[in-house]
């Protein structure tokens, strides 16, 4: 370790610096009668900002559709075009949004208003938002300590590094969106190969614990049996991850860097000198770090350019998943691929609602819910897991995971859904079947 690295001043700046970061990110507090992190309590102070969800969010969809044709990036290769013309059509879906033009089921609670007001506004919010406070996170050595404590754990499990945790936790005590940041900050600078990322950005960034209390509310597991709920659909959720890994198309994906760079290894601690090397390499790193000033702009302008991606892609693809949902009987025909496997847990009658509750779950996390209302405990209690573990809907997160420079295409993201929902399912049928009623959860 360097005489730089060993200072009384860097040493303060790793312990301070970091403090902050996990404070911001990972520590929950209660204002207002609201327990969240304290970024996603300054996103709300902003977004209470008197039109400022009108404003923000009508500039972040116009200019980001508009952006690819500016920057003349639109026509790279055939997913760019589908990608730039789905961005486009934001523009009209906009005005309909704006206008109030249209069918009167567009504008009920669960169409154009939850699309603008639960997922494009709040997410292009966070995205700015968090990338500032991720130069606390991610750039004074704070992954690089946790990364050596964590590699005999993500490496044989998941395939991917130490630090990887770090965006794990991320996503479960923030979003998906936070997570992804983190992955493709992370990428970019050389410490996760294209399969560690995509591992990471379709297995790990799922939705927060918040999405989830929502989820167990209608469920009806909220008021009793909040924790089974809770850790079963935590540790399914990483045990399907662990088993995607290793089937196509990530076991396939390359191990080289973000544009064929050599991916930095991790450090190898000696045996006996964990905590010496996590200590060493977290300090050298923070030693190393850009200004404080410097890494907050940088991580700014990545998180600007993240949201203008992004927003109109939430948009456009957000709202057509639900149109297909309510007009078509695409995700009927899609049910399909999971019925056998519902008959084979059971369901019985049901299986066919399973198969429609696990199809949609591919528009949007939050519809499986609806779809089984009526249906019994047991699906209910199964559904509730599945539509959290899939990780992986267009009205949100596939678009936030195309936004970003990771190497892995729709196709490849459809079939990782695919394999998730039916890993999810398969797993949580067992576990709801066996395990609930031995812990008291009636079925």
């Amino acid at each position: 370790m360097s005489e730089k690295a060993k200072s009384g001043s860097n040493i303060a700046k790793f312990i301070i610096l970091n403090l902050i970061g996990i404070f911001m990110f990972f520590i929950t507090v209660e204002i207002n009668e609201k327990s969240s992190i304290p970024v996603d309590h300054i996103v709300t102070f902003i977004r209470s900002i008197p039109n400022f969800d009108l404003v923000y969010g009508t500039v972040i969809v116009a200019v980001g559709a508009v952006l690819p044709l500016i920057r003349k990036t639109w026509n790279k290769d055939k997913v760019t075009m589908v990608f730039s013309f789905l961005k486009l059509l934001a523009i009209p879906f906009l005005i309909i949004w704006l206008a109030k033009v249209g069918p009167a089921r567009w504008f009920e609670t669960d169409m154009l208003p939850f699309i603008w007001g639960k997922v494009v506004v709040p997410v292009t919010s966070l995205v700015p938002v968090g990338a500032v406070f991720l130069a606390f996170l991610i750039n004074y050595g704070l992954m690089e300590f946790i990364g050596v404590f964590m590699r005999p754990v993500m490496r044989p499990i998941w395939k991917t590094p130490g630090r990887s945790a770090v965006d794990a936790v991320a996503s479960f005590v923030g979003s998906y969106s936070v997570g992804l940041l983190i992955t493709n900050r992370v990428y970019k600078e050389g410490f996760y190969s294209t399969k560690e990322a995509s591992i990471i950005a379709t297995g790990f960034s799922t939705v927060s614990a918040t999405f989830m209390v929502i989820v167990a509310r209608a469920t009806g597991l909220l008021e009793n049996h909040w924790n089974v709920y809770f850790w079963t659909t935590l540790i399914i959720t990483f045990i399907v991850t662990a088993i995607t890994t290793r089937i196509y198309p990530l076991s396939k994906k390359p191990d080289t860097g973000y544009q064929g760079m050599n991916v930095i290894p991790e450090p190898v601690p000696e045996k006996g000198k964990l905590l010496s090397t996590a200590l060493n390499e977290g300090l050298e790193s923070c030693s190393n770090a850009v200004g404080i000033l410097e890494g907050i702009k940088k991580n700014f302008i990545d998180g600007l350019n993240m949201a203008l991606g992004i927003g109109p892609s939430l948009m456009s693809i957000g709202f057509l998943g639900l149109l297909l949902a309510e007009y078509t009987p695409v995700f009927d025909i899609i049910g399909y691929i999971f019925v056998p496997f519902a008959f084979l847990l059971g369901f019985g009658s049901e299986a066919l609602v399973m198969g429609k509750a696990c199809a949609i779950s591919l528009a949007e996390m939050f519809l499986p819910v609806g779809i089984v209302g009526e249906c019994s405990p047991f699906a209910n209690y199964v559904i509730a897991i599945v539509c959290v573990a899939e990780v992986l809907f267009f009205s949100a997160s596939i678009p936030c995971v195309l936004g970003t420079d990771i190497d892995i295409s729709l196709k490849d993201i459809v079939i990782v859904w695919v394999e998730r929902v039916i890993l999810a399912l398969l797993i949580a049928g067992v576990v709801v079947r066996f395990l609930f009623p031995m812990l008291g959860v009636p079925l």
